[in-house]
């Protein structure tokens, strides 16, 4: 039996990338995926996809910054699946659209606003709308996606590293919080994962440099994420909560 059969799972930024892995990986496994993208069009693609493959899906249009619309998009998931067993915070602002890679004090305030407002408020507004469905069904799974760059300190990426570091923090006092009721809230820290669509040679070769300083030499594909979410998302992580897994190849050693 498939390990998430029948479980109805939301994926934040599930248009693209490492997100439309997810969602892939999620339907394979049985669930029932919400897809959310601030692009609605892609997200009804992927949601085509994944009906495509007999799994059942919901597109949900959502800037996760904004309140009204992760409230709009838990009460849609409701309303199609009766309940929510599962969220995959993953909408980030890093390479769509690539931020400025400059010494902390030159980053443009409003690009710091944004990427907090995306990376770190959207974990807590998402969080904050499907909890109280969790609560009231007796449990769920939320999956935060932070990142390895929070262990590495890694330079001129302060706005990002800054709120991939916050949202641990998030997790912990989640995991706190809402253990009672039966809700496991984990964070997944990938490494660079080469997750576009089209790429460039000088891109590629950043990738390939980065590789070389992991203890498995190899580019990070999003592929090498979906067995830890599949796992976080699982029954078999009913007796885990709090807890960072660092998925990077042996890049950071924690």
């Amino acid at each position: 039996m498939p390990r998430l059969e029948d479980r109805v799972i939301i994926v934040t930024g599930g248009a693209q990338g490492i997100g439309r892995a997810y969602c892939e990986r999620l339907a394979e496994e049985g669930a029932r995926v919400v897809v959310t993208d601030i692009d609605g069009d892609r997200a009804e693609a992927v949601a085509n996809h994944l009906r495509g493959l007999e799994a059942e899906a919901l597109a949900v249009t959502m800037d996760v910054a904004d309140q009204a619309a992760t409230e709009r998009m838990a009460a849609a998931a409701i309303e199609r699946f009766g309940r929510i067993d599962g969220l995959v915070n993953n909408a980030a602002i890093f390479q769509r659209p690539a931020l400025s890679r400059v010494p902390f004090e030159q980053i443009p305030l409003d690009e710091w606003d944004r990427v907090m407002a995306v990376n770190l408020r959207g974990v807590f507004l998402c969080s904050r709308a499907v909890i109280p469905h969790m609560k009231r069904q007796g449990g769920g799974k939320i999956v935060n996606i932070s990142s390895g760059t929070v262990f590495s300190g890694t330079p001129w990426y302060a706005h990002y590293v800054t709120s991939k570091a916050g949202v641990i923090g998030f997790t912990r006092v989640l995991a706190k919080e809402l253990g009672e009721h039966n809700i496991n809230v984990n964070a997944i820290a990938p490494g660079q994962t080469q997750s576009l669509d089209e790429i460039d040679d000088t891109r590629m070769q950043a990738f390939e440099r980065v590789a070389q300083v992991r203890a498995i030499k190899r580019v990070q594909v999003p592929e090498d994420l979906l067995g830890v979410m599949t796992f976080l998302c699982s029954s078999d992580s009913d007796f885990m909560t709090g807890q960072t897994i660092v998925v990077d190849g042996g890049m950071v050693l924690h």
